[in-house]
């Protein structure tokens, strides 16, 4: 049902279902990005949240909200985030959603 990116780093902490849409609630799992293994880091919380529409799950509209963790190099108290693209540029949806949209739309 999710993307294995999805799965792999993010962890689902609510949800709200309607009658007609179905919003659910991820926040990035307390792990720092592994090419920073060698520093020390703290989670210094999240980003501010990001909503994506996804494909409609049965028959609903689909919104994910989306929290990324920040971190601090406690040596340098420089901020660390990871580099994801979450959102097709230009669009409120995940990448694979508007290929699918562009596939079928050929």
């Amino acid at each position: 049902m999710f993307s294995n990116f999805l799965v792999e780093h993010f962890e689902v902490v609510s949800t709200s279902n309607t009658e007609e849409v179905l919003h659910l609630y991820f926040e990035e799992k307390i792990k720092p990005p592994q090419k920073f293994n060698a520093f020390e880091l703290v989670s210094k919380g999240f980003l501010d949240e990001i909503t994506i529409q996804d494909f409609s799950l049965r028959g609903k509209f689909a919104y994910l909200h989306i929290k990324r963790r920040r971190w601090t190099n406690k040596a340098t108290g420089e901020i660390i985030k990871r580099d994801w693209v979450l959102v097709a540029k230009d669009t409120r949806m995940t990448q694979e959603f508007l290929t699918f949209l562009k596939e079928i739309n050929r």
